[in-house]
């Protein structure tokens, strides 16, 4: 019995058979101007088809990285497949990452902590976190606390740095709702131009994740390494109602409304924007990370213009730059999965999701949700 090794071969052959069947044509027929699902597959014979396509696509490694090792394949996408020499011509553009070990994750990961230079200090940043509960008390809405969260914000030294600029101007550009289509005049474009710009290349930390990137063989150059965050970040895609509502961006820096609920928002100073302007209403904690400086973690239970939150957890006191780093060095390495990375020696999970409804580019996904994961 014939076994496909993955969907997209499968539904090849399928559509290849199908239409020869369709129209009482041997196997090796020619055919013209058939369609499977809306494809025109032209005039070829329905066997060149299916050879042409098995050809390319078993000496690719496009959708095969980690595939099981097997003497039958002309080339392999496995882990191992660097030692033996038989790896396929585009293994590190389509797998390189997958490769990423967790004790390099954790090393890079120190290393953006230690250049994140745009921190906070004690001196900056004061926060009153108040009472903390237990995790199965999270839902309770229980406003427990009598104060704001923030305590103190020097706005005026770390809101004129061009990184916290660059963030800040974009906080106001999404439409929180579900299902409502995002507008992006000419305008909001430059400010996502701007911010990863300053962010990514500006800094030694944004530096310091592309260099790591380039040398894994996953972006041949700076640009190609913004652009790629632009598209994974800011690229639209549906949440609601098939409109363009929704971004990673947005979901992870900004939060949405979604059923009633507030979906994302892990943000610390979007969460400051918003409880100043008397918009968002702190309850309790329920996770406090053990770092005594900045960016801290926490587990936070909040009201949002009428919506809770039973846990938005969130980097306190940490660089905009920090925070677009690491969720993004942890989506590219850990797709979908949970990431330890090291920050002053302790360890902190990072989960990330990918949107799986649609994609960019080459099948690229698009980022769904970033934060740091807490108990």
């Amino acid at each position: 019995m014939f076994q496909c090794p993955f969907y997209s071969l499968c539904h090849f052959v399928y559509c290849t058979q199908l239409m020869c069947e369709r129209y009482h044509l041997g196997f090796g027929t020619i055919f013209s101007f058939t369609t499977c699902h809306g494809n025109i597959l032209g005039t070829l014979s329905c066997q060149d088809h299916v050879l042409a396509k098995w050809s390319t696509l078993r000496n690719s490694c496009k959708r095969r990285c980690g595939e099981p090792f097997s003497p039958l394949n002309d080339c392999n996408c496995d882990s191992k497949c660097q030692p033996l020499e038989n790896c396929c011509d585009d293994y590190k553009k389509h797998c390189a990452l997958t490769s990423v070990t967790d004790p390099e994750i954790k090393s890079l990961s120190e290393t953006l902590y230690r250049l994140d230079s745009n921190r906070a200090t004690a001196s900056q940043l004061v926060i009153d976190p108040q009472e903390e509960i237990p995790d199965s008390e999270t839902s309770s809405q229980s406003d427990l606390a009598s104060r704001p969260l923030f305590k103190y914000v020097n706005e005026g030294t770390l809101f004129s740095k061009p990184t916290y600029k660059a963030l800040l101007n974009l906080l106001d550009n999404y439409k929180r709702a579900t299902g409502d289509a995002e507008d992006v005049p000419s305008q909001e474009t430059q400010e996502q131009d701007t911010f990863l710009r300053e962010t990514m290349l500006n800094t030694e930390l944004g530096r310091e994740l592309y260099n790591f990137l380039h040398s894994k063989g996953a972006y041949a150059s700076q640009n190609e390494f913004i652009q790629d965050l632009k598209m994974m970040w800011f690229g639209l895609y549906s949440r609601s109602k098939g409109k363009l509502d929704s971004s990673g961006f947005e979901h992870v820096f900004v939060g949405e409304i979604k059923g009633g609920k507030v979906s994302g928002f892990h943000n610390w100073l979007q969460f400051y924007r918003n409880e100043k302007q008397g918009l968002l209403d702190y309850y309790s904690y329920s996770f406090d990370g053990p770092w005594t400086t900045y960016p801290d973690v926490l587990g936070m239970q909040f009201e949002w213009d009428g919506y809770f939150k039973p846990v938005g957890s969130a980097f306190i006191g940490s660089s905009p730059e920090f925070d677009l780093a690491i969720y993004t060095l942890c989506y590219i390495t850990r797709p979908g999965k949970l990431c330890r990375v090291s920050l002053e020696g302790n360890i902190q999970a990072i989960q990330t999701y990918t949107w799986d409804n649609s994609s960019y580019g080459d099948g690229k996904k698009y980022i769904a949700s970033a934060y740091p994961a807490t108990p």
